[in-house]
């Protein structure tokens, strides 16, 4: 009686300590996820503010620290932008239409930025679309 006792009360810890070491791995998969997640939106942030269309590549960057003082793990990368692989190239914007035949948009630009956290394993990616303009988008020459 006594052993079945402790067969019992041993597969009952065994039950606790597995169940608080998945909600451990649960939040630890969690706080990663919102680590890369957070540097993907920093690398959208930095495709925006420094994007060139003279330059496209300029922006590229690879395993870039979001903070390398405080975490250096939060890593960001960011593709070289280029033009969509389908859809039109360039939008027409409304209001923009000038006399004389002229048409007026934006081009449209293409980029994957990723967001990585090596202390947790995550990885977070997400495509951007970028739109650069007004500019002009009439076929007609002058």
């Amino acid at each position: 009686m006594a052993i079945l006792a402790c067969v019992i009360l041993f597969a009952l810890a065994m039950l606790v300590i597995y169940l608080s070491t998945s909600d451990l791995r649960t939040s630890r998969q969690y706080v990663g996820d919102k680590k890369s997640a957070a540097a993907a939106e920093t690398g959208i942030h930095r495709l925006v503010q420094n994007f060139d269309p003279a330059n496209p590549s300029a922006v590229a960057v690879t395993d870039q620290p979001v903070d390398a003082a405080t975490d250096p793990n939060t890593l960001y990368s960011i593709t070289t932008p280029s033009t969509p692989s389908a859809g039109p190239t360039f939008l027409p914007m409304a209001g923009y239409s000038i006399g004389g035949g002229q048409s007026w948009g934006q081009k449209r630009y293409e980029a994957r930025v990723t967001g990585r956290n090596t202390a947790y394993g995550t990885r977070t990616e997400i495509e951007v679309g970028v739109g650069y303009g007004p500019i002009e988008i009439t076929t007609i020459s002058r």
